[in-house]
């Protein structure tokens, strides 16, 4: 009886926290440049003293979806998306992290930064513009920036840190950010291009994570069913025995 109760108690609470991930994925479906979290259920084992034929449901990360998003026209100059595998490298918490997301704007102090606040790195560091200037973003990610009152002279400010690590190699924060799971720094590729006035859309699937939004919710309820149907029994069991 309590092997009943205790998978279907952890069925039904990692039934739960699979829904939030679902439900994270879609509260994000007009994030640009998102990437959907995957997850999936395994049964373990119950370690302990007469516990050999006791198992549990347990939720396992299995990773992200790094399928591409669709391009969509903004003609905004500060908007870019990655063409095909690469990143921008923005920095986060003191350290080098990588997104999709390249709706850019300039702060107060001419800073280069994501529309989070992220300031977006450079060969050099942060990327600073001059005040009051017009912005240009080359394919390679070069910053150049005229003034608006000599508009055809341009001047190149910076290249914005375009990188290509193994997505093997890369783990979710909890920010939304991408970094690798050694710790380390990717380097500069050259191979990696950007749209200028386009951002990549989320790659979630909102009809897909609805239907699976839905089957989880019956999978909840079969859990519960299972409880009751398992306080049920250990009624009528003592009823019997009461009887006898």
């Amino acid at each position: 009886m309590d092997r009943m109760i205790y998978i279907a108690m952890t069925g039904a609470s990692q039934a739960m926290n699979r829904q939030a991930t679902v439900s994270n994925n879609l509260a994000n479906a007009a994030t640009p440049g998102f990437r959907a979290e995957l997850a999936a259920f395994r049964a373990l084992p119950v370690v302990g003293e007469g516990a050999a034929t006791r198992a549990y449901v347990a939720q396992q990360t299995v990773g992200s979806d790094f399928s591409p998003g669709v391009l969509q026209q903004t003609n905004r100059d500060l908007d870019v998306a990655v063409e095909g595998a690469g990143w921008i490298a923005v920095q986060a918490n003191g350290g080098e992290a990588y997104t999709r997301d390249g709706s850019f704007e300039i702060d107060a102090n001419g800073l280069l930064r994501t529309r989070s606040g992220l300031p977006v790195i450079g060969d050099a560091g942060p990327i600073t513009l001059p005040p009051g200037s017009r912005i240009s973003i080359a394919r390679d990610g070069t910053v150049s920036a005229s003034l608006a009152s000599n508009p055809s002279q341009t001047n190149d400010v910076g290249r914005i840190k375009l990188v290509n690590p193994d997505e093997r190699t890369l783990e979710r924060g909890s920010d939304g950010l991408f970094r690798p799971r050694d710790g380390s720094t990717a380097q500069a590729d050259a191979s990696v291009k950007v749209s200028n006035g386009s951002l990549e859309r989320s790659n979630v699937n909102v009809v897909e994570s609805l239907v699976d939004m839905i089957g989880y919710q019956r999978h909840y309820e079969m859990q519960l069913k299972l409880l009751q149907t398992a306080e049920q029994n250990a009624s009528r069991s003592a009823q019997i025995l009461t009887l006898s």
